[in-house]
Formats: C-alpha cells, sequence, structure tokens
C-alpha cells in the first residue's frame, strides 16, 4: 500500500490540503511518525511536534498492546487486559516505566523550548498507522484537555474497529486505507525501518 513512511506522509497531505492557510499544528506520535509530522506541516505551512504518549506492554509480550499512558498520568486500558494477566501490580510497575521514559524523551526531544500550546488551534495528530488504537486514544485524549479549536486524527492504515475506537475522540478521523484483513502496521509498508531517536531530534529541531 506504502512504499514507506514519506510516501504515506505525501498521500496523507493531500487528504490534509483543505487546511493549508489554517496554520495546524501537526503532532507526531513518536518515533515512527514524528518525520512524517514534519513533511505535513512543511506542506501545510503549520508547526511540527511532539506527542508524548507511551503503550503498555502486555506480561511477557511488550510488543502487544493493553493500553496506553500520557505524559499527565492518565492511562486507557484495553477491555483484554485482565484477560492477559495484567495485575494491578504489574500495570503500576508498567507505568511507572513508561512514564520515566517519556520523562527522558521529553528531555531529549524539546530539551531546549516547551511544547507547543495547541490551544485554539487546529491540531491534527499524525501515527504511521493504528492496531490497537491505545497510543492515538492517550494523545487525543492529553489534547483535548488542552483545548484545541479543531482535533483531528490522521493515520495512513487503521483496521476498521480501531477507527471506531478513536473517533469519537476527535473532530475528525482521516485514515487512506481500513483494510479487514489486518496483523500488523508494518505489513503494509514495502519498507519500514525503525525510527531512531536521532531521527526525531532532527525532525523537532529543523526549522
Amino acid at each position: 500500500m506504502f512504499a514507506d513512511r514519506d510516501d504515506a506522509a505525501r498521500q496523507l497531505t493531500q487528504a490534509l490540503s483543505r487546511f493549508k492557510g489554517t496554520h495546524p499544528l501537526v503532532l507526531g506520535v513518536p518515533r515512527g511518525a514524528v518525520p512524517m509530522a514534519k513533511m505535513i506541516a512543511a506542506a501545510l505551512d503549520g508547526e511540527v511536534d511532539v506527542v508524548l504518549v507511551r503503550k503498555l506492554g502486555a506480561p511477557g509480550h511488550a510488543e502487544y498492546a493493553i493500553g496506553a499512558i500520557d505524559e499527565s498520568g492518565w492511562s486507557y486500558l484495553n477491555p483484554d487486559a485482565a484477560w492477559v494477566g495484567a495485575s494491578h501490580d504489574y500495570l503500576e510497575r508498567e507505568k511507572q516505566m513508561q512514564l520515566a521514559t517519556m520523562r527522558e524523551r521529553r528531555r531529549r526531544y524539546t530539551e531546549h523550548r516547551a511544547a507547543i500550546d495547541p490551544a485554539g488551534r487546529t491540531v491534527i495528530v499524525v501515527d504511521d498507522g493504528l492496531a490497537t488504537g491505545s497510543t492515538m486514544i492517550a494523545a487525543l485524549h492529553a489534547l483535548r484537555e488542552k483545548k484545541p479549536a479543531r482535533l483531528i486524527c490522521a493515520v495512513p492504515v487503521s483496521p476498521p474497529e480501531t477507527l471506531e475506537r478513536v473517533r469519537p475522540l476527535a473532530d475528525e478521523v482521516i485514515c487512506l486505507h481500513a483494510p479487514s484483513a489486518f496483523y500488523a502496521v508494518g505489513q503494509f509498508y514495502r519498507r519500514f525501518d525503525q525510527v531512531e531517536d536521532d531521527e526525531v531530534v532532527e525532525a523537532l529541531a529543523a526549522k
């Protein structure tokens, strides 16, 4: 479906073209979506920043998201969190670990400036794809608290049921491809290399 993240960002830019001239704030979910957000913001004459959220991994299977947490400590749990063996104690340990990771990333990513205030702005939250939707749910919740004028979720690909879970939290959801046969975000990219912290720092530092 997509050659790489740059290709996905270009296609998303076309879908978001009506926001050019509104000086949108385009926020990437790290790490993969931050270079995408930079491309989209440049094309729309907007600003780019990062929204820090972290998935809460399942016991023994950290890559499987059973929920997510934002910088404030607010967390969302998927309905299957208890079913996969996530006890209260496990969740508290996982939350503290992810909060520590976000504090370190905030220090590294935007060490010399404050986060850009989304209040009263058109805010576009970009990720390279949704699976369970947990991190996007946490991101949208965190941003809604800061009173943007309009809050938009923009992703290249997502399973349909995840879009329905996310939709109530945004003013608009833009998704380019919603296949019913969905196993992982990476299956929809011919190239899906890991984005490193240095690339995120570069994207956020560039003018």
